[in-house]
């Protein structure tokens, strides 16, 4: 099993590492990181790079797609390139995936029209804009779509799929060893639960946006 897991300058790193860490566990799996173009991709912030072995032309056709999101999806909503890329592969994948606002980009390729999807919190209306169907859920599967909320959101999804790719236990026993338990020293991971004041500084100022 191919899986191809898509970065772009501007890529939030645990978009991508957090689903790894579950997927590259499956058994008889081949992870590939793809780009435009071979070579280091920088995260958001640019301190992180994570080198992409494998340009599109070459992962024609991946068994899973995992699309990243982050700052940078936004330059990518016209990339034909990669829309085109993501639409081919999509024609043969068993699963095609996002996390974050990396359903955007799924969206703007026209895979997700008439489907319910998730996305990062601040970014989740704009699916509407592509005719996607909006939902808060953490994880949403539709069919073989399988979109994530934000960031750590990814590594439920990828959960989720070692859980219909290999069955209930193995992906229980993913968890075990990743020791995926989480008990946050907070309760403000969602805008239904943070403080009022940082969900509308965070709405006001957000860089997700179309204009």
């Amino acid at each position: 099993m191919q899986i191809a897991m898509v970065v772009y300058d501007r890529f939030t790193a645990l978009d991508v590492v957090g689903p790894y860490e579950i997927l590259s566990r499956l058994p008889d799996v081949r992870v590939d990181f793809v780009a435009e173009q071979t070579g280091p991709v920088r995260t958001e912030t640019g301190f992180l790079a994570l080198t992409a072995d494998k340009a599109f032309d070459e992962v024609p056709h991946p068994d899973v797609v995992v699309v990243s999101g982050g700052p940078g999806t936004f330059a990518q909503l016209e990339n034909e390139v990669l829309l085109q890329w993501l639409r081919a592969a999509d024609a043969t994948s068993t699963w095609t995936t996002s996390v974050c606002s990396g359903s955007l980009l799924l969206a703007a390729a026209g895979l997700l029209k008439g489907r319910r999807a998730t996305s990062h919190w601040v970014a989740l209306d704009l699916l509407k804009e592509f005719g996607a169907e909006p939902t808060g859920e953490r994880v949403v599967t539709q069919g073989k779509y399988v979109t994530a909320a934000g960031v750590s959101s990814g590594i439920d999804m990828a959960l989720t799929l070692v859980g219909r790719i290999a069955g209930d236990e193995h992906a229980q026993a993913v968890q075990l060893l990743t020791e995926y338990d989480p008990q946050p020293p907070y309760d403000a991971g969602s805008p239904g639960k943070a403080p009022a004041h940082l969900v509308e500084e965070f709405r006001t100022n957000s860089r997700f946006t179309l204009a």
